[in-house]
């Protein structure tokens, strides 16, 4: 099975739970998306800025941004995977995390509509944990 990792939390078995879990979850992602993302990833991972500067003066490769944008959305696939214990939702992030800061990017939503974009998708997580430990 693909799900190897445990939880630190508890299950989602209850309203308690399944607030804690939501909790950990925003707060996994301000990290990821505030402090660990840095100006490097920040301005790099959108197409329309220029490239930022390496660090040995060399010139970056074409397509830059695909490589940042995707180690960003690996950063909060990583939060949720070891939040949350399944590799699923962590994959269903890194798709989900790369099209939302896509639209961003491109000028399809505002900076308020990201973060609370973010935000839904990790109550559905939870919502959906919850009733599967329901069952």
């Amino acid at each position: 099975m693909l799900e190897t990792f445990t939880s630190p939390l508890p299950p989602v078995t209850g309203l308690g739970s399944a607030l804690a879990l939501f909790f950990a979850l925003v707060i996994g992602h301000a990290f990821a998306d505030f402090p660990l993302q840095g100006e490097f990833l920040s301005r790099g991972k959108n197409r329309h800025n220029e490239p930022p500067k390496l660090a040995d003066g060399k010139v970056s490769p074409p397509n830059l941004w695909i490589y940042l944008m995707t180690a960003h959305c690996l950063i909060h696939a990583g939060f949720v995977w070891v939040l949350t214990g399944s590799i699923i939702f962590a994959l269903a992030e890194l798709i989900l995390h790369w099209v939302i800061d896509s639209l961003k990017c491109e000028g399809g939503t505002s900076f308020a509509t990201d973060q609370w974009l973010h935000v839904i998708s990790k109550a559905v997580f939870v919502v959906i944990l919850w009733y599967v430990g329901a069952q």
